[in-house]
C-alpha cells in the first residue's frame, strides 16, 4: 500500500545547463542595447557638427621669403632698320617710269622714278639755245677782234677801234659764261626729276605708281638701311624718366618663346603731345635677322633688388590709397598690418616695407577679418622670376 501510494507522487529530476531567460525579458535588452547605441551615435555626431560649424574657417596663406627681385617694365616694340629714309621729289609732276618695287636692294645714286614736268623741260631747252647762241657770238667776236688787231698791226685801222672789238669780245664771252652757268643750273635741276637712292639699302614701300601725279611731300619710296637693327618702342613718361642707356633687356618676338638679350640704346629727350610717350631704341646683343616691321615684347630690368619681397595685388586693401595686408600670426590670428608698395607696373606687388622673411600672408583678405582665428592653407613662398 505504502508503494502505491508513492507511485501516485510526481517523480523529481535534476536538469544540467543554463537557464533561458524568458522571451520578454530578451527583448528587453535588446532595446536597452540600442538605445544605448543611438544616444552613444547621436552625441558623436552632434559633436561632429558641432565641431564642424564652430571649427575655425580656412584660409590660403603665403609664406613670404626674401628673394632676388628683378624690377622690371615691359613694352611692344617693332623691328626697325638703323636708317629710315622717306624718298620724295624736290618737285611736282607725273611719274613716268617706276624702276625699283618692295623687297628691291638698291645702292646709294640708282635710279628709283622718273617724274615728267613739261614746263622745266622746255625751259631747259631754252637754256640749251641760249648757251648756243652766246657761243655763236663769241665765235663772231672773236673773228673781228683778230682780223682788227691784224689791220691795226699794218697800221690801216685805229687803236681805238681795236680795244672797241677786244671789248666786244669779252662781253660775248661774259655772256656765254652765263649762259652756260644757266645751263647747268637747270641741267641739274632737271636731273632732279630722275629719282636717285640717297643710301644703300632695301626698298620697304613703295607707294606710287606709272602716271600718278605727285607733288613735293608725296613720299615716293621708303628705303631701310641693311646690316644692324633696331627695336623701337612707346614708353609712357611717367616711367620712362628712370630708363638710362645701357640698361639691359630681354626680347621676344609675339608669339614666339625664344628670347635674346638687348640693350637700351638711346631714350628720346622729347615727349609725343599725341601719345604721352617717349620713344625707346634698344639693339640686339647678337646679329638678327628680323623681318623688318615685326611685333617684339620687350622686357626691360630697371633695378635688381637683392633681397626683395613681392607679394600679389589681390592680397593688398586699398592699394592705392592706404595699402595694408592681413598676415596671421603664431596663435592662428588674423592681423592688419601696413605695408609700402612701390608704384610699379608689376604682375605682383613690390612691397618697399612691412612685411619681412616668414610673414604669413592672407591672399584673399575680403574672405577674413582683423583678429579672427583662422586655419591656414600653407602655400609655398612665390616664384624666384621676378615680381
Amino acid at each position: 500500500m505504502t508503494d502505491e501510494a508513492n507511485s501516485d507522487k510526481p517523480i523529481a529530476r535534476s536538469v544540467s545547463g543554463p537557464i533561458e531567460p524568458a522571451k520578454g525579458t530578451r527583448e528587453a535588452q535588446k532595446r536597452r542595447q540600442l538605445l544605448l547605441s543611438g544616444a552613444v551615435l547621436g552625441a558623436a555626431f552632434a559633436g561632429l557638427v558641432a565641431w564642424w560649424f564652430l571649427r575655425p574657417p580656412e584660409v590660403s596663406v603665403l609664406l613670404l621669403e626674401t628673394r632676388l627681385l628683378e624690377k622690371t617694365l615691359s613694352v611692344v616694340g617693332r623691328v626697325r632698320p638703323e636708317n629710315l629714309l622717306d624718298v620724295r621729289s624736290p618737285n611736282s609732276g607725273q611719274v613716268v617710269g617706276v624702276f625699283r618695287d618692295d623687297g628691291d636692294h638698291v645702292e646709294a645714286g640708282d635710279a628709283l622714278a622718273t617724274i615728267r614736268s613739261t614746263a622745266e623741260r622746255a625751259e631747259a631747252e631754252a637754256f640749251i639755245a641760249r648757251e648756243r647762241a652766246a657761243s655763236a657770238e663769241v665765235s663772231r667776236a672773236k673773228l673781228v677782234f683778230n682780223r682788227t688787231r691784224t689791220l691795226a698791226d699794218r697800221g690801216v685801222a685805229s687803236q681805238a677801234a681795236l680795244d672797241e672789238a677786244r671789248a666786244v669780245l669779252q662781253v660775248a664771252e661774259a655772256a656765254l659764261e652765263a649762259a652756260t652757268a644757266e645751263r647747268a643750273a637747270i641741267s641739274a635741276r632737271n636731273n632732279e626729276f630722275t629719282i636717285r637712292a640717297p643710301m644703300a639699302g632695301i626698298v620697304l614701300v613703295r607707294p606710287i605708281d606709272n602716271g600718278q601725279v605727285i607733288s613735293a611731300e608725296t613720299t615716293l619710296f621708303q628705303l631701310g638701311s641693311l646690316g644692324r637693327i633696331e627695336l623701337q618702342a612707346d614708353v609712357d613718361e611717367a616711367y620712362a624718366d628712370v630708363l638710362q642707356p645701357g640698361m639691359s633687356a630681354r626680347a621676344a618676338l609675339s608669339g614666339s618663346d625664344r628670347v635674346f638679350q638687348a640693350r637700351l640704346l638711346e631714350v628720346s629727350p622729347r615727349v609725343d603731345a599725341a601719345t604721352g610717350g617717349r620713344l625707346v631704341k634698344f639693339v640686339p646683343n647678337e646679329v638678327m635677322d628680323i623681318p623688318l616691321g615685326r611685333s617684339v615684347d620687350i622686357t626691360i630690368v630697371v633695378e635688381v633688388l637683392e633681397a626683395g619681397i613681392s607679394v600679389p595685388r589681390q592680397a593688398v586693401l586699398d592699394a592705392a590709397t592706404q595699402p595694408r595686408v592681413y598676415v596671421v600670426d603664431q596663435e592662428g590670428r588674423v592681423q592688419i598690418r601696413a605695408v609700402q608698395i612701390a608704384d610699379w607696373p608689376s604682375l605682383n606687388a613690390i612691397v618697399e616695407s612691412g612685411l619681412t622673411g616668414g610673414d604669413r600672408v592672407v591672399l584673399a583678405p575680403t574672405e577674413t577679418s582683423p583678429s579672427a582665428r583662422v586655419r591656414e592653407r600653407l602655400l609655398p613662398p612665390a616664384s624666384t622670376q621676378g615680381p
